[in-house]
């Protein structure tokens, strides 16, 4: 996932910040901010995408639930609900629960367990046992899990304690701030289906108060188009999603008078898409990079001659869909995937795209082409759409792009044949730069989904459909996942910097060169082998060693030693235990989560006298929360006082999975949006349809 930037230092590539210059649109001075771009400032929401979007709109709510009338006038005006019991009974009934719960004081939170992980935490100088490349078969997985989950309620409650409310959290000082005047209910929408899958019930409760009493999308602020996308309306259907087919998950009572209890993650979700859809009014249909939720206006980017990010413009799609499908609503699927269509035709080379797209004309801006910041999640969602909707359309671009990505973007490391996934900054004709975002580390789980569709490996090499490339997928998922596992391991707290750069040979060795016999080399798809690929590259332990050849391959400058809590490689360590059944993943994710906990906790002393043992004389403390790194390459790191809205929303929901049974939330029924909010798969039908067709495929 990326967002776009307004500075040009490329030590930050535009990744995802709680800076609030990130999540505020750069505007020209004007009235309300607008001033310079020429827009108008209706409310209504028009549709002038060309014919495109013609026909009917309507299409009955799927499954048994009630209509959900659509909201056609703008987000000024309010759809009118039936009042079962009245005015003054839904007053009364919402007085109670916030004065019953949507204040929980401080002391409620579960101190305890900020004892319990800081004890555990001293524990992990040397005398936990580490994973020595052999995987043991004795691993209690459910304890682990459960300190996954502790290290989660430790996050919530001092969020909940300090800075209850506000959009981000600053845990060292213990304060919270608003991106935009009255928030967005950034951490708590976000992190709402974590708690779920978690069965935090009273958490979750007092979450869903929250909502359904303070969360307001009528602000007269700008925002970021794909961050609200994915991180506000995806958390809300993945909420409304987990309650109604996941009941035994957190089960909450109604507070939603005359309708059934998930009617308000959908309710808010759908007024927050319709502010959100004057984004996609632009010229070509790409979307603006922000929009004012008050008046629907799309508003290009500041920086960047108006061009919207990639990935941005392409990750809205898995969101949308899913709302169309709920509501009936087919232009919610249009919009986005006019997007798609618009891209598509630009007919880049091998699949390959720039990493700017102009929203007015639909062009690429620049050469640029990588699979970090501003282009990862395009590639993430050609495969994810298909298995979303098992739209054709998507698995063929899927598959002419990974072919592309092997041919152009993959090169090895000098000395341990590390597999890496370069840049081409100047465009294919330009040199590759070995450069990797901690970004790019969701591309070996994603390959790995991409071949498999999710399901286990040893049953989909059973396919008489599987073929020798499938077989060079998977080969690929692995090695790049040991890649994104090293630079974890290259890093004095086993936590991967922000940016990491390897040491290849001139000129570069392609996969070509690399595996001469390969389909990419030789054009001949065969039936698969019986056995696995064999690996090129070394092997690499959790603690390494001074000698080990694979270090002298990275090299990580400086200005990249940031961590920010990210959850891409995570992520992949997920996909990739869950598909190939192997529990190397799982003992490497456990490495990175004791990571995590011994170098990002913020800590407090405990000095009252009844909360410590009388007989134990020795310091205490408790673990309040988590925070990112400025510097994860010494020891102590140096603490940057901001925790992500992503650590409670993504990197501890997959460590969480990772350690829970592979059917819990299956890959088969769900799909991971690119803020690991889940969603169904499902069978599109009526208006929801495939609306284009590709021109012809790029050479």
């Amino acid at each position: 996932m990326s967002l776009p930037s307004t500075h040009s230092n490329p030590a930050y590539p535009t990744s995802r910040s709680p800076s609030e210059k990130y999540w505020q649109a750069s505007r020209s001075p004007g009235a309300n901010g607008l001033g310079g771009y020429g827009f108008s400032q209706s409310a209504g929401v028009t549709n002038n995408l060309n014919n495109f979007f013609s026909g009917d709109r309507t299409l009955p709510m799927y499954k048994d639930k009630p209509y959900f009338a659509p909201r056609r006038t703008g987000p000024r005006l309010r759809r009118r609900r039936a009042l079962y019991l009245g005015i003054i009974i839904t007053a009364l009934v919402s007085l109670w629960y916030y004065i019953s719960s949507s204040s929980r004081s401080p002391w409620t939170s579960d101190s305890a367990k900020g004892e319990e992980l800081w004890t555990w935490a001293q524990s992990l100088d040397g005398t936990e046992q580490r994973y020595d490349g052999i995987p043991s078969r004795n691993i209690d997985w459910d304890s682990r899990r459960q300190k996954v989950r502790d290290a989660f309620i430790v996050s919530w409650d001092g969020y909940e304690q300090y800075a209850w409310g506000f959009d981000e959290y600053h845990p060292i000082a213990k304060k919270g701030k608003n991106m935009i005047e009255g928030g967005m209910g950034w951490q708590i929408v976000d992190a709402l289906d974590t708690m779920m899958i978690m069965n935090l019930t009273s958490r979750v409760q007092h979450a869903r108060t929250w909502i359904h009493n303070s969360l307001q999308y009528n602000q007269d602020h700008d925002v970021n188009t794909f961050e609200t996308t994915i991180r506000m309306l995806g958390g809300l259907l993945s909420a409304h999603y987990l309650s109604t087919s996941y009941p035994n998950l957190a089960p909450i009572s109604d507070d939603d008078i005359g309708s059934p209890g998930e009617d308000l993650y959908l309710e808010k979700a759908a007024d927050l898409a319709e502010r959100l859809l004057g984004a996609f009014e632009s010229k070509s249909g790409i979307p603006y990079a922000s929009v004012n939720l008050n008046t629907s206006a799309g508003i290009p980017s500041h920086a960047d001659g108006g061009a919207s990010s990639t990935a941005e413009a392409t990750t809205v799609q898995l969101e949308f869909k899913y709302l169309a499908k709920l509501t009936g609503e087919a232009n919610y699927w249009r919009i986005v995937e006019k997007v798609m269509q618009v891209v598509d035709e630009q007919q880049s080379p091998d699949g390959l795209l720039p990493i700017y797209i102009y929203p007015d004309t639909g062009k690429f801006r620049g050469e640029n082409i990588r699979l970090g910041s501003r282009g990862d999640s395009y590639y993430e969602y050609l495969i994810k759409q298909y298995l979303q909707t098992s739209e054709d359309i998507y698995k063929d671009m899927w598959d002419e792009t990974l072919t592309g990505i092997r041919k152009h973007l993959i090169t090895y490391t000098k000395n341990a044949k590390l597999t890496v996934l370069g840049e081409r900054q100047s465009g294919l004709k330009g040199p590759l730069t070995p450069k990797m975002d901690h970004l790019a580390c969701f591309l070996p789980g994603t390959i790995a989904l991409g071949a498999t569709g999710g399901i286990p490996l040893s049953d989909a090499k059973k396919s008489s459909e599987w073929t020798r490339r499938q077989d060079e997928e998977i080969r690929l998922a692995k090695e790049l996942m040991k890649t994104c596992w090293a630079t974890y391991v290259a890093t004095k707290t086993g936590l991967a910097p922000e940016i990491t750069y390897f040491e290849i040979n001139t000129p570069h060795v392609t996969e070509i060169d690399q595996y001469p016999d390969s389909t990419l080399a030789t054009g001949q798809n065969q039936k698969a082998a019986s056995k696995d690929l064999p690996l090129a590259s070394e092997a690499i332990y959790p603690l390494g060693s001074e000698s080990a050849t694979w270090q002298q391959d990275i090299n990580i400058h400086a200005q990249d030693r940031h961590n920010l809590q990210r959850p891409e490689t995570v992520e992949s360590l997920l996909y990739m235990y869950r598909i190939t059944g192997d529990e190397t993943y799982r003992h490497w994710g456990w490495e990175m989560f004791k990571s995590f906990i011994k170098h990002t906790a913020v800590t407090e002393k405990i000095t009252s006298h009844d909360e410590i043992d009388p007989e134990d004389d020795g310091p205490r403390a408790r673990i309040i929360s988590f925070t990112s790194l400025s510097n994860a390459d010494v020891i102590p790191p140096i603490q940057r006082d901001n925790m992500e809205s992503f650590w409670m929303a993504e990197t501890l929901k997959y460590f969480y999975l990772l350690f829970s049974d592979r059917d819990f939330i299956s890959l088969e029924e769900n799909v991971f949006n690119t803020e690991a909010h889940p969603m169904p798969r499902f069978r599109p039908s009526g208006d929801l349809k495939t609306g284009w067709t590709r021109k012809g495929l790029s050479s």
